[in-house]
Formats: structure tokens, sequence, C-alpha cells
């Protein structure tokens, strides 16, 4: 993907949880939009503490509760994905804020986002063989991912 196209993809991204916030009568303040604007760029699912320190660069007085507060927000309105580990601080996804599957390294926390075709297959098998109306998932798969592997 190219980076105009990439940059287009994030900006209509932001465009619309813009749009979800005003709906729902939510102000915009500058230090929202900075969030969420990380959010919206990040491909690689981060902590509370590195959305903070990414804003804090533009916004040097914004607090960890303002960036708390928006992210709890943004899940309110269904606008950022939450992957809460036990062992690890949660890491957030306002890029695909849907459930899809996840790539998880064990060793330094990476997280990717695999694109996997035979999940929606996999959701009506499981409907299917059940009778389970699954309303959300949540696939993770768990391993080294290649740059730990290498370093073997």
């Amino acid at each position: 993907m190219s980076a105009k196209h990439q940059d287009l993809e994030i900006q209509t991204r932001i465009d619309h949880i813009l749009a979800r916030l005003r709906e729902e009568g939510f102000r915009v303040t500058p230090q929202r939009l900075a969030v969420l604007e990380v959010l919206a760029a990040s491909e690689n699912h981060p902590s509370v503490e590195a959305i903070y320190d990414q804003v804090r660069r533009r916004f040097s007085t914004i607090s960890l509760a303002t960036v708390y507060k928006t992210i709890s927000l943004l899940k309110e309105i269904h606008e950022v994905l939450e992957l809460g580990f036990a062992d690890r601080s949660s890491r957030y996804d306002g890029h695909k804020p849907y459930p899809h599957p996840h790539l998880i390294c064990t060793r330094c926390g990476r997280i990717q986002d695999p694109e996997l075709s035979s999940l929606e297959e996999l959701t009506r098998e499981a409907t299917t063989q059940t009778g389970f109306e699954i309303v959300t998932h949540r696939l993770d798969f768990f391993g080294l991912c290649n740059d730990c592997r290498c370093e073997e």
C-alpha cells in the first residue's frame, strides 16, 4: 500500500470517529483528537502508556487520566477494540475496532493482524454446530514473532 493511500485511509478513519463522537453528542477537544489520531494511525495496538507518550509530545500538560477517559469513551461508542491480557497491560486497536484475529508474540508483546479468509466460515460453523448466537469473538494466536525467533 502506498503512503498516500495509507494516509487517506487513516484520515478516513479519523473522520469516521469524529462523526461518531459528534453524533453521540461528545465534544472533540484537541487532546481527544490527538488520542484518536494515534489510535487510528497505529497498527501496533498501543497500550495507554504508549498513546500517552505520543500525545504528550504535542500536549505536554495532558494527563494519563484524559487518555484513559478518551479510550473509555471510544470503547463505549465501539470505535476502539480493547485487547486485555492477564499478564500485560491492555492494548488498543483504533485502526480495526471490530473483532479480528491477532498474532501475539509472547516474548516482545508485538501484535499483528493476519488476514484470515476462513474466519467467517469458522464463525458460521460454530453457530451451526451449537445453535449459539455469536455476538462477538476474539481469536488470538500466541507464539514468537519473526524478530524474536531470529534472536534465538
